[in-house]
């Protein structure tokens, strides 16, 4: 499918990019500011992404996915050859070495890949609240990129076990941004990998991600890279493009107001999450709970009565 929105696109898109080569611009990602942790070496922050050798790595003998497609993990290497390990995975100290708690697809991928050390959050899953701090404190420093801030905030709520709308209490923001931030993890590898080292800004990643198809993305980042283009440029781009692409974005609703969400997330408690919520530009709309049983709704009124 994406083979064909590219010929769908003839010499708009591609005569615009004109096969230019950009690898020169696009150094893998290694956190080389990050010190080499060793078994013998002194205590590390956790909060900080760390780069540990690749045979001191185990696989957690309780990984619940047991096939990896071989096809997507081919992908996922050469992604890690060309643009570096941009996620980082998350391990736990066991006696001298250190076995993954999260990231086992990415470890292997990394293997393949060739890659002799891999970055890794080290978890001490023994002290929960002084994790929850590191974490925040991390989130607080002014020089993290972007992606880096969009991994802490899907870390704190992967590992201290947070919704979103208690996360954004932890970090003091609003959860429509928080929201926001996360969105940037579902952009294609070279798109992060831009977003991190600063060839692209937020705003061009925010308009790329109304875009529905990944490779058009990609394409769009190189002519973003490539002619230095504004968000409102490329917005202009998008819209030239026709029908191949058209922005995502303006065929779904507006952003909920925060309450909405809390909402959500309130209520998706008591059933299941089987909780919906419609909304139109002037504040009207319908709310929709759906549930199992009677004894669900007697357990959700109850829980409404103490409230």
């Amino acid at each position: 499918m994406a083979k064909n929105m590219h010929g769908g696109l003839g010499k708009g898109l591609g005569a615009l990019l004109g096969g230019e080569d950009l690898s020169e611009l696009r150094k893998p990602v290694g956190y080389i500011n990050k010190e080499v942790v060793s078994p013998e070496g002194k205590p590390q922050d956790t909060s900080d992404v760390l780069r540990i050798p690749i045979d001191l790595i185990e696989p957690n003998p309780y990984q619940p996915r047991m096939n990896f497609a071989p096809e997507a993990m081919q992908e996922l290497a050469e992604s890690i050859r060309t643009f570096g390990l941009i996620q980082p995975i998350t391990v736990r100290r066991k006696g001298n070495k250190y076995q993954i708690i999260s990231g086992e697809r990415r470890y292997r991928a990394s293997i393949m890949a060739g890659m002799d050390m891999i970055p890794a959050y080290i978890r001490d899953a023994s002290d929960q609240g002084m994790l929850e701090m590191a974490i925040v404190e991390n989130i607080q420093r002014e020089n993290l990129d972007p992606i880096e801030v969009a991994m802490s905030y899907q870390r704190l709520m992967d590992e201290c076990h947070l919704t979103q709308e208690q996360m954004a209490d932890r970090v003091g923001k609003k959860r429509a941004s928080v929201a926001n931030q996360l969105r940037l993890l579902k952009l294609p590898a070279k798109v992060q990998h831009d977003l991190k080292v600063g060839l692209v800004s937020v705003g061009h990643a925010k308009v790329l991600l109304g875009v529905e198809d990944p490779s058009l993305q990609e394409s769009l980042c190189d002519l973003i890279v490539k002619q230095g283009l504004s968000v409102r440029q490329l917005e202009d781009k998008i819209k030239a493009l026709g029908h191949e692409g058209k922005h995502r974005e303006e065929n779904e609703p507006e952003e909920l107001p925060d309450v909405y969400y809390r909402l959500l997330e309130s209520v998706g408690r008591y059933c299941s999450d089987n909780i919906s919520i419609k909304r139109g530009k002037g504040g009207k709309g319908t709310l929709t709970i759906k549930f199992d049983s009677d004894q669900q709704m007697e357990q959700f009124l109850q829980a409404l009565d103490q409230r």
